[in-house]
């Protein structure tokens, strides 16, 4: 279990889904500043959560709504992998991070990446390795400014590429 304080927690509900640092965990118990979720070993196994410390800064974002706008990239929460932070670059207000993934996985430029559960444009795609930039707001508003070379992160990849790409290992079968 992890309990989590957050200025959101008072507005959730038990068996509420809600993202952290991209995984989405269901909320089992919340007061007025705290929520508590659970995560299971399959989660454990696939994400950062289980480097968690107290005070660790975490990505907390709601579900979308039906019926409203939009906003960003379509993302789940449904964390396929952990990706490591090999290079960030101070890129004059705004900064580039490069991180690795198994080779499994692709990334398309321009395509979305969700990383920590922060939905992103790719800007540099390769195999196995792929770069986004941030823009101060987010660099500001989520753990990026504290992540580090080295950092072990949760990676979502595009579910549109993620469809395509199982449809073509199917096909070839």
């Amino acid at each position: 279990h992890f309990t989590i304080a957050s200025a959101l927690s008072a507005g959730f509900k038990i068996d509420q889904s809600v993202a952290h640092n991209g995984c989405c965990l269901t909320v089992v118990s919340r007061n007025e500043s705290t929520h508590t979720v659970t995560a299971i070993q399959e989660t454990l196994n696939k994400t950062n959560l289980g480097s968690w410390q107290i005070g660790t800064k975490v990505n907390i974002e709601r579900c979308m709504q039906l019926g409203g706008r939009l906003d960003g990239h379509m993302v789940q929460g449904h964390v396929d992998c952990i990706g490591i932070c090999t290079d960030i670059q101070d890129e004059n207000g705004s900064w580039r991070y490069t991180f690795i993934h198994p080779a499994d996985f692709v990334t398309v430029e321009k395509g979305s990446i969700t990383v920590n559960g922060t939905s992103l444009t790719v800007v540099d795609s390769q195999k196995g390795r792929f770069s986004v930039c941030i823009i101060p707001y987010t660099y500001e508003h989520t753990n990026f400014h504290q992540l580090k070379v080295g950092a072990e992160v949760n990676l979502e990849f595009d579910i549109i590429g993620k469809y395509v790409a199982r449809y073509l290992s199917l096909k070839n079968d």
